[in-house]
């Protein structure tokens, strides 16, 4: 089979997004990037906050409602039939809900070839980065560093605390087929 997805997991400021755009220039065929941030960024503003949508807590705690989950199960299925329909999906996600997370993505891939990649980053370096980028709640990357990996079974993992995004995401186009 054809590799149609690739599912990148790891917690908030790992480098994830920085992989799925290193990924598009190295890999041969073009690829669409679809990021969890791109679906809350999308949310109407009734669903981000505690009423049953997404909520950032000061301390960097992300609690999700059923409103969310609900947007979220349909953006996952918009997702893989966009891979069935032929387009190649690098995926950038973070599994609040570790096994279950991917489980609910398992679900909705099932079919298609699809290679997990754990993308793990000390937490101290992810919470610099956090720091750095000013756009997150401080706390939220050193509380999902591990927590996003509980349970999840990956084809390959890379780990961006020394590790530029580039040459992670030629580990990763090395196990595309």
């Amino acid at each position: 089979m054809t590799t149609r997805v690739i599912l990148l997991n790891g917690g908030s400021s790992a480098g994830k997004s920085g992989i799925g755009r290193c990924l598009q220039a190295v890999l041969p065929d073009p690829w669409l990037v679809f990021g969890i941030d791109s679906l809350v960024d999308a949310l109407p503003p009734g669903l981000q906050g505690d009423d049953g949508g997404i909520e950032f807590a000061e301390d960097g705690e992300v609690r999700v409602g059923a409103g969310f989950r609900a947007l979220e199960a349909a953006w996952m299925e918009g997702i893989a039939a966009t891979a069935r329909a032929g387009a190649r999906v690098v995926v950038d996600d973070v599994f609040l809900g570790g096994a279950a997370s991917q489980q609910r993505w398992r679900t909705a891939l099932a079919g298609l070839d699809v290679l997990w990649v754990g993308v793990r980053c000390d937490a101290e370096v992810a919470e610099a980065r956090e720091i750095a980028r000013g756009d997150r709640p401080r706390g939220m990357a050193a509380a999902q560093a591990d927590v996003v990996h509980d349970g999840v079974s990956y084809d390959l993992e890379v780990d961006t605390t020394h590790t530029e995004s580039l040459m992670c995401a030629r580990t990763i186009a090395a196990h595309v087929h």
